[in-house]
């Protein structure tokens, strides 16, 4: 079902986790915080599991899993405001929709961690352009290192081909593109439509 819902195309596969809230058990909140808040702060970088920055890419799909003391009619609030914020894009071929699952437990902690036990926590599984940026570091990292030819004895000793390399740099690129058309459909659908409407408004 997650993957139904998370991946529109089979290449386009990577989710991207974010966690929220991240409250040190040095500074613990004696304020609660809101359903609101804590989804609001899934779509800020801080919280996410990879370094990317949302606001710079467009979201496919969003599966929001909260655990603790929510309640659904919080979340459907939480999720309108969202789908207010101009900040937070969603491609325009694929429905805004939220999957969402509630777990009433409260959140667990790793007892003498560096977590602070809260009472209500969610974590996100999104699907959004923005990962590219995680893929093109990658890309330039590695050019960095193989024009060094750094380590690549090592591989070829251990019975790996130095074809290989090339082979993986090269779906890197093709991965980064995927996700680089991904978002520009949305952008070329919005063109052709606004030449449409232009052209209809020339007519009347």
């Amino acid at each position: 079902e997650f993957q139904t819902n998370l991946v529109p195309y089979p290449r386009v596969h990577f989710p991207m986790a974010t966690y929220a809230p991240v409250i040190s058990a040095e500074k613990r909140y004696h304020e609660k915080l809101s359903v609101d808040e804590i989804t609001n702060a899934c779509f800020e970088p801080q919280n996410q599991m990879v370094k990317c920055d949302p606001r710079h890419g467009k979201y496919m799909a969003c599966c929001l899993l909260y655990r603790g003391d929510v309640v659904p009619k919080d979340v459907n609030s939480a999720i309108a405001t969202i789908k207010t914020k101009r900040t937070i894009q969603f491609v325009d071929w694929c429905p805004t929709g939220f999957k969402v699952g509630i777990n009433y437990q409260p959140p667990c902690i790793v007892p003498g961690g560096d977590l602070a036990k809260v009472q209500r926590a969610v974590c996100m599984l999104s699907n959004t352009t923005a990962i590219a940026d995680a893929w093109s570091r990658l890309d330039h990292k590695f050019d960095l290192m193989s024009a060094k030819r750094a380590f690549v004895h090592w591989y070829v000793g251990e019975g790996m081909e130095e074809g290989e390399f090339t082979e993986a740099r090269e779906d890197l690129a093709a991965l980064e593109k995927d996700y680089e058309e991904v978002g520009m459909e949305s952008v070329d659908e919005q063109i052709a439509d606004d030449e449409d409407d232009e052209e209809e408004g020339d007519e009347h």
